[in-house]
Formats: structure tokens, C-alpha cells, sequence
């Protein structure tokens, strides 16, 4: 008797529809993403390219006369844009360094086995999680002149009252008290992160050499940290470039001061746009900033590229 092996079934051809499905659904489940973001970020971007290029008042939007680059021309020739400029980088600098020295402290700290950790890492996001001008308000009764509480210590070592608000440099430290403040615990948990994704080998191996906590800071964490330690340069520049709410809710004025001595470029630009009505140079001073934030990440990952490559070639 001859057997026969028994034929299997044959699958039929998919149509032509669900091939098309099958090519195209996953554009399908990334559309919305790329939908929402070309209609509230690509578009306002453009748009507001389009407008910097013209003179446009707020009352009157739909007026629009061509000025092509008489914005930004009169924008540099601007002795406050200047006075913006060097106050949002001087802020900046003097935020960010203590801001991300503190978080990497405080990181290295709760990396340790600790009583509480869980409650500390917590509360390290409680400041985050408040709002700006809650925040904002509190500091600017707490560097009240007359009954402020930091006047009211300084006063009980020796010192004079400082007029936080009315002094250029003074101003300047406490909207910057106020950034490292609100960002410092965020910023500790994003290196805590980082930390704990380093290989306890590595640690053992350091202790094994005899290597003090420090050493294994210096020769392990350090260099482990290095793209998270870029990651958070990176988005604190962004961010002070951006700074807005800090500074106008401290004095509550658009103008940054009597003579402009804490004025950032977000608050200059809104002065300049909700104050004075000019929505064209408004959006000529978004773009010199947009600008400017791509100068800024581009010079910070062509020192950590160069830096790679000079370690790679040890």
C-alpha cells in the first residue's frame, strides 16, 4: 500500500487592501504626534518667521507691511536687547553652574544606602512640582528690602540691607536663587539615574585598588555620567534662554527693573510684543533666540564630540 503524506493548507494571498494596511499602519499610529506637532510647533515657527519680516501692530494684526530684515536691524541697534542679551547669560551662568554642581552632590549622596531614600527622592521634586509664580512670590517676600527674610539674617551677622530688586547684581542672584531653587532637585534625580545605571563592578573594582569615595567619584561616576552630565547642560542652557516667568513675577514688572538690570530676552520680547504692541520685532527677537539656543547646543556637543574623540585616542 502506497501512503500518501497529506498536503497542508495553503494560506491565501493577502489582499491587496490589507497589504496596503500593513505598509502604511504604522504611519497611521505615528500620525497624530507628527499632526499635533506640525499644527502647534512647526506652523507657529514658520509663521513666526513670516511675521519677523514685517511690521505688524497688536491692534491691528492684519496690517502688515514689509520691512524684510529691518526687525532684526533695529533690534541690534536696540542698546536693551544688548542689556537682555548680557543679563539672560549672565543669569544663565550664574543658575546653571551651582544648579547642576548641587544636583550632582546631592545625587552622589542619595546613591548611598541612606535612611528614607524613597521619602528623600521625593521631596527632591517637591520644588519642581510647585508652580512658577507661587515659587516666584514666595522668594520675592523672602528678598523683601525693608522686612525680607534673607535682610533680616544678613542683618543678624553684621550686614546692611541688601535692595535685591533695585541692585544689578543683587537682582540678578535672586531670580537666579530662584531657578536653582526650582530645578536643583530635578536635575539630582536625573544624574541619580544615571548613577545607578553604572556597573557596581566597576565600584568594587575601584574599592578593590584602594580608591577612597572620592576617587571612585573623580575615576568612575564622572565618567560614567558624562552623556547624562550633557543631557541636563544641554536642556538647563534651553531653559535659561528661555527664562520668563522668574524674573517677571519677582518685581512684576515687564521691564526687568528700573534700568533693566534682570530684564531676560523672554521678557524683553514680551515687552516688546505685549508692551508695546510690536508683534514683527516680538518675532524677530524669538527667532534671534531660537537661533541663539541652536548656537549654544551646537558648541555643547562639539566639546563633548572633541572630548570623546581626544579620550578614544588615549
Amino acid at each position: 500500500m502506497t501512503l500518501t503524506a497529506s498536503a497542508k493548507p495553503v494560506s491565501p494571498r493577502p489582499s491587496a487592501a490589507h497589504r496596503t494596511w500593513r505598509t502604511l499602519s504604522p504611519y497611521a499610529y505615528i500620525a497624530p504626534f507628527f499632526t499635533l506637532f506640525a499644527a502647534f510647533g512647526l506652523f507657529p515657527l514658520i509663521y513666526t518667521a513670516f511675521v519677523s519680516l514685517y511690521r505688524v501692530e497688536l491692534q491691528t494684526p492684519g496690517e502688515m507691511e514689509w520691512r524684510g530684515f529691518g526687525n532684526y536691524t533695529a533690534l541690534f541697534d536696540d542698546e536693551i536687547f544688548w542689556t537682555a542679551l548680557g543679563n539672560t547669560f549672565t543669569i544663565g551662568v550664574l543658575s546653571t553652574v551651582p544648579q547642576l554642581v548641587m544636583a550632582l552632590g546631592l545625587a552622589h549622596l542619595l546613591n548611598y544606602r541612606l535612611r528614607g531614600r524613597t521619602f528623600l527622592r521625593t521631596a527632591m521634586l517637591l520644588p519642581y512640582a510647585t508652580s512658577v509664580a507661587a515659587a516666584t512670590l514666595v522668594f520675592a517676600q523672602l528678598f523683601g528690602r525693608d522686612f525680607g527674610l534673607i535682610n533680616y539674617v544678613l542683618g543678624l551677622v553684621g550686614f546692611d540691607p541688601v535692595d535685591w530688586q533695585a541692585g544689578t547684581v543683587s537682582s540678578q542672584i535672586a531670580v537666579s536663587t530662584i531657578v536653582i531653587w526650582r530645578w536643583t532637585g530635578y536635575n539630582a534625580l536625573i544624574y541619580l539615574a544615571g548613577m545607578q545605571s553604572i556597573p557596581s563592578e566597576l565600584y568594587e573594582a575601584a574599592e578593590m585598588d584602594g580608591a577612597s569615595r572620592w576617587r571612585q567619584f573623580i575615576h568612575v561616576t564622572l565618567p560614567g555620567l558624562r552623556p547624562t552630565i550633557l543631557f541636563t547642560v544641554v536642556v538647563s542652557t534651553i531653559g535659561a534662554t528661555q527664562l520668563f516667568g522668574e524674573p517677571l513675577l519677582f518685581e512684576g514688572s515687564i521691564s526687568g527693573g528700573i534700568s533693566h538690570q534682570y530684564q531676560t530676552l523672554g521678557l524683553y520680547m514680551y515687552e516688546q510684543g505685549w508692551g508695546f504692541f510690536h508683534l514683527g520685532r516680538a518675532a524677530a527677537i524669538a527667532w534671534v533666540m531660537f537661533l541663539l539656543i541652536l548656537v549654544l547646543v551646537g558648541v555643547n556637543a562639539l566639546i563633548a564630540h572633541r572630548r570623546s574623540r581626544k579620550e578614544a585616542g588615549r
